[in-house]
């Protein structure tokens, strides 16, 4: 049997699947550049990376509805330690990116109705209440969710993680492995290092057991060092925004931020964050600014609305306004000077435990205030997100710090990332409009 599922496997995967893969990103980017000659309008044409970017999370969903059988799948928390998965071979998928994936396509609100018959709360997470959603149903716009053998998280993002991953373990009857993260009020002492690492030797011992390998210290070096190459590469396509006119905005970070959320550790995932680079640099020089008329230089703070990406983007780009960064994309690159892959195991410890929502909000407030200084903004946008409480309490707090003590202007605008069932465009266009008229 399980010949027959590798055999099926790799012709699905590879023999099929690639060459059609790649076939639909050479036509992808023949139509853009039929589509994008004259680059009208007020946003730069979107970054042909998007294509590979698209190429490559499609081939791991792919891969994903023909691997039970022939890996080990581990399903995985966006702020867990997925070094240790990938050096024993684990096939890995990640919930959250498929939530923000069925966000982006507009189709999370099926998926949430699904789980809310079930009797979930609206007031719940809406990627939680997306993910759930798919997996009572069975099915998604990927194909089918690869079944688990391991689930990890870490409740450095949030405590609804806990227990969406405990709804899914459950679900699945696999083990559920939660790495637990003290709350730092500053940085990271000794003791708590030690005791985020001593959990990350337990999680290696469990998945050894799992997976039927032993985890080798060259496998798991490897890696860290894919993932720290990825990483840093990450953080330098964010910091061109520095430039003026910046070559990117925060709604390209967020398009093609799947790989470092979904991918870290992948050779691939290296190559495409290199190449992207290049194309961005290329911006640079020729002069191409992601907004053909920069004016205003904003900052963008929590998840982004994955539903009205463009919207946003055009609404914005029409009173030239780009939102150059934002601290959600960063939060993805900023720690990669703690990545060592000679101490994979106490790097880890570190970086997994300064994840940007287990820090104080005051230390979230310091980072907003060096960003604006860094990437010289005139104003900050603060998506006060519904169902992503952690990240926007204390928002009202920073709006106030942020104007009364810097001078910067500051919106609060209502949404969720997610669910548009609570999006109201007319309000949101009032306030964007409003708030747009005081930096001109």
């Amino acid at each position: 049997m399980n010949i027959a599922r590798r055999l099926r496997y790799h012709a699905a995967v590879h023999l099929a699947g690639a060459p059609v893969l790649r076939w639909r990103q050479f036509r992808d980017v023949r139509r853009h550049r039929r589509r994008y000659r004259h680059g009208d309008g007020p946003l730069a044409p979107p970054l042909m990376g998007a294509y590979r970017m698209k190429r490559l999370l499609s081939q791991q969903y792919l891969a994903g509805n023909y691997v039970n059988g022939v890996r080990k799948v581990a399903w995985f928390a966006s702020g867990a330690p997925v070094e240790i998965l990938q050096a024993l071979g684990f096939f890995l998928y990640c919930p959250d990116n498929h939530a923000a994936l069925c966000g982006a396509r507009s189709l999370a609100v099926d998926y949430c109705e699904t789980a809310e018959a079930e009797g979930y709360s609206q007031d719940l997470c809406s990627y939680t209440r997306t993910d759930i959603g798919a997996m009572l149903r069975g099915a998604s716009p990927v194909g089918r969710l690869p079944r688990p053998d391991l689930i990890v998280c870490c409740n450095n993002i949030c405590q609804t993680i806990l227990h969406w991953y405990t709804v899914v373990a459950d679900h699945y009857r696999v083990p559920l492995f939660v790495v637990d993260t003290p709350f730092l009020y500053g940085e990271a002492k000794p003791h708590q290092v030690d005791f985020v690492q001593r959990q990350l030797e337990e999680l290696a011992a469990t998945a050894e057991r799992i997976s039927g390998r032993r985890l080798s210290f060259r496998r798991l070096r490897q890696a860290t060092r894919l993932g720290r190459l990825a990483t840093e590469l990450w953080l330098e396509i964010l910091l061109r925004a520095k430039t003026r006119p910046s070559p990117i905005s925060a709604f390209d970070a967020f398009i093609n931020m799947g790989p470092i959320v979904a991918l870290r550790g992948e050779p691939a995932t290296v190559d495409f964050y290199r190449d992207l680079l290049a194309e961005i640099d290329r911006r640079i020089a020729g002069g191409v600014g992601a907004v053909t008329d920069e004016r205003h230089r904003l900052l963008w703070d929590n998840l982004p609305i994955w539903y009205r990406l463009k919207w946003l983007a055009e609404r914005l780009a029409n009173h030239g306004a780009n939102v150059v960064i934002s601290n959600y994309t960063y939060g993805w690159g900023e720690l990669a000077p703690m990545m060592d892959e000679d101490r994979p195991m106490a790097s880890a410890a570190r970086v997994y435990l300064h994840a940007l929502l287990n820090r104080s909000v005051r230390t979230k407030v310091a980072v907003m205030r060096r960003m604006v200084d860094d990437f010289a903004l005139d104003g900050v946008i603060l998506h006060s997100d519904r169902s992503c409480k952690p990240y926007s309490i204390g928002q009202i707090d920073q709006r106030a710090h942020l104007a009364g003590d810097l001078g910067v202007p500051a919106l609060m605008l209502e949404s969720d990332h997610n669910d548009a069932r609570v999006f109201a465009e007319n309000p949101v266009a009032t306030r964007l409009d409003a708030f747009l008229e005081t930096l001109d």
